[in-house]
């Protein structure tokens, strides 16, 4: 078999392929594959690679063997033998013997979109629970590779060693070692998996609700989250920015507080071993009492995104009519916004409820998103009046700690209350109260 050579730690010269479908060739396609191209040329710089070619190549159907067509990969051939490059990324997925034979034809390390997406998050993750998690689609997703390289199980951090792997006398390892790594990985998951369960049960006793944070990779969610919070999460121009999610208190206008999520930009082609991999760090997404879809008004791709997201929501079981009452839009980075398309935007948001145009950047229309989150919160809570004895300070306590108290009015026989409480802790409310009696 042909060596291959790895990846230089200096150049990193990689070449992107964009393959598509014939599904015509109006502006708005074209517009689509563009917007594709890039992404997958920003994915790489994400990991720092060099890209020094970057085409979308017309599929007008999908070869078996190499996914592209026998011309089109003896082209590509001839270029990489005048101008070689480390690595070619297939913005696509691969089978393994098409990943194996691309790779002999060009006479160079092959990866697809999964790998490099794979490659990005083991090289973001910082939780350990976050580790494990990529590693194990890693893992799951490598087992099916006739070809592959595994010094990345040895190592501590850095990548999953996708795209710099060893060259061909350390690939290919037994099987057996790999599944003995998965059964450990599950193991290790197992008991994460509890202690986020007391973690979260722990919460549940708080009686903020909470609030997550979804949208498209580099949508400004970080941004967004540290105008909300003063928090000091990284904010960076890049995709998967932000991989372990991070929670922090936000006071609302009325005075209630809320628990705000940051989590995990969602993308095209999202890896489904990923998607079930990270279901458990999700589930903040899952049990979040409000979503809060960010989204990058300026792209121009903007509505695939938003389409994607939808999408990966309905995968994690939140459906349309889950997200009836439980989702509001931010449409972020009005700010790049020429006067034209901010007023389509401003009369589209007057029109549309549950829908909040702003600019994380310069903290424009961040004030009406609170205040909207306020009213869909509120508009899930039961509105309850209750007399308090004098006697009864351990139920008032508990009432202005788990409910927003919107009345109180003090007399000589007496408390009275209105308070506006959720679902959860009306039925605990309601147990109080039976005790009492």
């Amino acid at each position: 078999m042909t060596q291959r050579r790895t990846l230089l730690s200096k150049t990193g010269r990689a070449r992107i392929v964009h393959p598509h479908g014939a599904t015509g060739r109006g502006t708005a396609d074209r517009r689509h594959v563009e917007a594709r191209l890039e992404e997958a040329v920003r994915l790489a710089q994400a990991i720092g690679l060099e890209v020094v070619g970057a085409e979308a190549v017309l599929l007008r159907s999908k070869s078996p063997a190499t996914l592209l067509g026998r011309g089109k990969v003896e082209e590509i051939a001839e270029e990489l033998a005048s101008d070689p490059v480390d690595l070619v990324i297939l913005d696509h997925a691969l089978g393994p013997v098409q990943q194996r034979n691309l790779e002999r034809a060009w006479n160079t390390k092959v990866i697809d979109r999964t790998g490099l997406i794979l490659e990005i998050f083991g090289r973001r993750a910082r939780t350990r629970e976050g580790e494990l998690q990529v590693e194990l689609a890693a893992l799951t997703y490598q087992r099916s590779r006739l070809v592959r390289s595994w010094t990345h199980l040895e190592r501590q951090r850095g990548g999953l060693g996708f795209v710099g792997g060893p060259g061909e006398s350390q690939i290919e390892l037994d099987r057996r070692r790999i599944d003995e790594r998965i059964l450990r990985i599950r193991r290790e998951l197992e008991q994460v998996k509890r202690t986020r369960g007391l973690h979260r049960d722990a919460r549940r006793r708080v009686p903020y609700p909470v609030v997550a944070l979804v949208g498209y990779t580099n949508a400004g969610k970080s941004t967004l989250f540290n105008r909300l919070t003063g928090a000091g999460v990284e904010v960076a121009d890049k995709l998967f920015a932000t991989l372990d999610p991070t929670m922090r208190a936000v006071r609302l206008p009325s005075g209630r507080q809320v628990i705000l999520s940051d989590t995990v930009g969602f993308i095209t082609g999202l890896p489904t071993s990923l998607i079930a991999a990270f279901r458990a760090t999700l589930e903040e997404v899952v049990e979040a009492d409000l979503l809060l879809h960010v989204r990058d008004i300026s792209d121009p791709d903007t509505e695939a995104q938003a389409a994607q997201v939808l999408q990966i929501l309905d995968e994690l079981g939140i459906d349309e009519a889950a997200r009836e009452h439980r989702l509001l839009e931010a449409w972020n980075k009005i700010d790049r916004l020429t006067g034209e398309e901010r007023q389509t935007c401003l009369n589209a948001a007057s029109r549309t409820p549950h829908l909040v145009p702003l600019s994380a950047r310069t903290g424009e229309g961040v004030g009406e998103l609170l205040r909207q989150m306020d009213r869909m919160i509120a508009a899930r809570e039961e509105v309850v009046d209750l007399d308090l004895s004098p006697g009864e300070g351990a139920l008032l306590a508990w009432l202005h700690a788990h409910a927003h108290v919107l009345v109180r009015e003090d007399g000589d026989r007496g408390i009275h209350l209105r308070v506006a409480i959720d679902p959860a802790n009306r039925a605990r409310l309601a147990r109080r109260l039976e005790a009492r009696h």
